[in-house]
């Protein structure tokens, strides 16, 4: 496969083509803009509704939405026990648990896809490997590999496999994918509490392959929080379409090649849309608030124009649109 351009002197930039929604006025009207409501959110996804929430409530200040960052398994518990109206997860509702919800609490669970995530893998610079294939990954969490040497680093130290938490996303999505249900992590797998604990070990330990959500790599919005929240709506408003995302060169991010192909790719915004980078998987806002209540007028911002727009700004794909790749000189 020909390679689109090269990532080492240009970068990916998004052409966010009308976004399919019903409006690109992010006005909500009534008194359901106003009081608290709290979200649910699996923890891989916080840089993306911190800024989603300070959006919304610079919009409507009489709003005030509080996240929990929280395991998937813990979110989903909170909505089926009525804890919350509105959780961020990578997966629907079963069919049981809606109907659990409409008889327990007489309430409909609604939901959205919001964006389309990638799992990142990420080693230490001092790492010369710069590329996996599935195959690879497959052995790697089967235990089949074990040290670096056997991936053609002459290093014979374990690889240590670190995860963000025992009940997350990514976790679960890994192992589905690459172990089954019945099937186990290597003794040199280990979970930590959160992406950002995944991040500063990889940093630091030379051995470790880190597995983490690609919003946690994006410089975009790091540098876009350096702004005021004023000339950050402003931007939003007003802003051209093309949306440049640059990952961070803190950490190394792999390429991740398909099986009998040659070529990898990183998770970058236009090759999770395209496929080509092979590890991504749909996120979900799901909430049981009626129309006229604080939750939906927040699940109508983040699934808007605006609320798909931030989503672009974190290096994963707003559910919505269409994407080219360009390059920047």
């Amino acid at each position: 496969m020909k390679k689109v351009l090269n990532f080492c002197n240009s970068i990916v930039a998004l052409l966010a083509l009308p976004f399919l929604m019903a409006s690109c006025n992010p006005t909500v009207k009534g008194d359901y803009s106003k009081g608290s409501a709290t979200i649910y959110c699996d923890e891989g996804f916080k840089n993306i509704l911190d800024e989603e929430i300070s959006v919304f409530e610079y919009h409507y200040p009489e709003a005030s939405i509080i996240p929990y960052y929280v395991s998937e398994v813990e979110a989903i518990d909170a909505l089926i026990d009525n804890k919350t109206n509105a959780i961020v997860v990578t997966r629907e509702l079963s069919d049981e648990q809606r109907e659990y919800i409409k008889s327990k609490h007489r309430l409909v669970a609604k939901s959205h896809c919001i964006a389309v995530d990638a799992v990142a893998l990420i080693t230490n610079k001092a790492n010369p490997i710069n590329q996996l294939s599935l195959d690879d990954i497959k052995m790697i969490l089967q235990g089949e590999i074990v040290n670096w040497r056997q991936m053609g680093w002459d290093n014979t130290d374990t690889i240590k496999i670190v995860f963000d938490n025992p009940g997350s996303s990514t976790l679960k999505f890994m192992k589905d994918k690459f172990i089954g249900k019945d099937g186990s992590f290597p003794k040199n797998a280990y979970a930590q509490k959160t992406n950002g604990q995944v991040f500063d070990i990889v940093k630091n330990d030379r051995d470790a392959l880190g597995i983490i959500s690609v919003s946690w790599l994006a410089d975009d919005l790091t540098t876009a929080k350096e702004i005021s929240i004023e000339k950050r709506v402003d931007n939003l408003k007003n802003g051209s379409d093309t949306i440049s995302t640059v990952l961070t060169d803190e950490v190394k991010i792999l390429r991740v090649s398909k099986p009998d192909e040659l070529e990898g790719f990183k998770p970058y915004q236009a090759y999770i849309n395209s496929g080509e980078y092979p590890l991504y998987r749909k996120v979900y806002m799901i909430h049981t608030g009626s129309n006229a209540t604080l939750p939906h007028a927040f699940y109508s911002f983040v699934t808007g124009f605006i609320g798909q727009k931030i989503i672009s700004q974190t290096g994963i794909m707003p559910y919505h649109v269409h994407t080219r790749l360009v390059e920047l000189q």
